[in-house]
């Protein structure tokens, strides 16, 4: 079910690989124009240099046009920065670090 913002976003032409990602503390995410949150992934600190991704979610409209993706680059290049390592604990995380191995170095052991 589509909330009337997102459906007048979409009707506009609004795609959200244009949407800036914002960050906020231990979570990225993007909001539609009217403000509303369309996808957001989040993290939890897990110790001294360890988050742990815990949650990832994508408007179902917005499904399938990478920006779960787009997300979760941005706690890796966080991560990167900081010199973290990640646990994926939310299902899309963990497919995606057990698929790509440019991620292999920054998973928890």
């Amino acid at each position: 079910m589509l909330t009337s913002s997102i459906r007048k976003y979409l009707n506009k032409g609004g795609n959200a690989m244009n949407k800036d990602i914002q960050k906020e503390e231990n979570r990225f995410f993007m909001n539609d124009d009217e403000g509303n949150m369309i996808a957001e992934i989040t993290y939890i600190p897990s110790g001294d240099s360890v988050i742990t991704i815990d949650h990832t979610y994508v408007s179902e409209s917005l499904r399938g046009q990478g920006v779960a993706g787009k997300l979760l680059e941005s706690v890796v290049q966080e991560a990167r920065i900081k010199g973290y390592k990640i646990v994926p604990a939310c299902s899309y995380a963990k497919a995606v670090f057990d698929r790509k191995s440019e991620y292999q170095d920054l998973l928890a052991k």
